[in-house]
């Protein structure tokens, strides 16, 4: 499919701390009452099982707009005092309008939205069963517009869909051309599925990327599941900065230095529903190096803001200020603490 990029720039626009990139949607999440989660005989590989062929009763339905891996991690900058924009796409209706409408109401910049009227905006189904969620996805083939302005502190480029192949390279060509612009990569799950070679410029001008440790596997093609392995690997594809996390033991990370263990910090509630956690860590710790902070003691600010999201329906509304955070970190229990290695 050949693609449009549209350039655009705008005379008097503010310095942009942290552009978002990746596409948005609109999640409705359906909570499920006649339902099981079928698991191996240790608890993984888990399968939602619902009956076949019949009508299942539900719980409710809650749509929650403006979301999505880059619209999430675009809030969340802003709640803690970046300037902040988002390159995504829209449809010319009712949805596309009420998730602008939501992005202006948490001060994100929406002047880089496209919007089509060939395609709806993005609407995904959310199975929710306990805590844990299954999401139907489609991603519509929109066109995507970035900024032409040169003072861009971070790049956050996150999950875009399977049309996307010359954008990804349309955006390595942009990076280029402004060398002072920091990229931080959270690969969505067809940038994962595409491979570190197809994306090598990508990976190559990371600043800081993420993942969890299935994906890092899936990424260097390895069962191997030693987090300095998959740190090392990670860094060979090219990012400087490695964040890799995993479930409830928390994040290891690295600097090509020093590796740093730090542990979830721990629920202030039992978790209601677990969307956007990943988000929150990564936008929270890109957030705070674009702020200035160093790498060791950013860290320390994204699994707060993951706690906090997960005691909510959706990826948004439990983001916090910078001030709530370090509210949480005065008051941190002993062992919420970073190990340098």
């Amino acid at each position: 499919m050949t693609r449009n990029i549209i350039i655009k720039f705008f005379n008097g626009m503010k310095k942009i701390q942290f552009l978002a990139i990746g596409d948005m949607v609109t999640d409705n999440f359906i909570e499920l009452k006649d339902a099981e989660a079928v698991c191996d005989i240790d608890h993984e590989n888990c399968k939602l099982c619902v009956k076949f062929g019949q009508k299942i009763p539900y719980e409710s339905s809650t749509e929650i707009r403006a979301v999505g891996n880059s619209a999430n991690a675009s809030v969340s900058a802003s709640r803690l005092g970046l300037s902040v924009a988002l390159v995504a796409g829209i449809g010319d209706d009712t949805n596309g309008k009420n998730c602008l409408d939501k992005l202006a109401e948490e001060k994100v910049d929406i002047e880089f939205i496209s919007k089509s009227d060939t395609y709806p905006t993005n609407y995904h189904y959310v199975l929710k069963y306990g805590v844990e969620r299954t999401i139907l996805i489609k991603h519509a083939p929109f066109c995507y517009t970035l900024p032409q302005q040169s003072e861009i502190d971070w790049v956050y480029l996150s999950s875009l869909g399977e049309h996307t192949i010359e954008f990804h390279h349309e955006i390595t060509k942009w990076l280029k051309d402004r060398p002072d612009t920091k990229l931080a990569f959270q690969p969505g799950t067809f940038q994962i599925k595409l491979g570190s070679e197809v994306l090598k410029d990508i990976y190559s001008q990371t600043e800081l990327f993420f993942c969890n440790v299935e994906e890092a596997q899936i990424i260097l093609n390895t069962k191997d599941d030693d987090i300095k392995n998959l740190l090392s690997g990670i860094h060979k594809l090219g990012p400087k900065k490695v964040v890799i996390t995993d479930g409830p033991k928390g994040l290891t990370a690295s600097d090509g230095e020093h590796i740093y263990e730090l542990p979830m910090f721990p629920d202030i509630a039992p978790p209601v529903e677990r969307t956007g956690a990943g988000d929150a860590t990564s936008s929270t710790i890109t957030s705070m190096l674009a702020l200035g902070m160093d790498f060791k003691d950013a860290l320390l600010y994204g699994p707060i803001n993951s706690m906090n999201v997960v005691q909510y329906v959706g990826a948004r509304e439990g983001l916090l200020s910078k001030e709530k955070i370090e509210n949480y970190l005065q008051n941190a229990p002993e062992g919420y603490k970073i190990k340098v290695k």
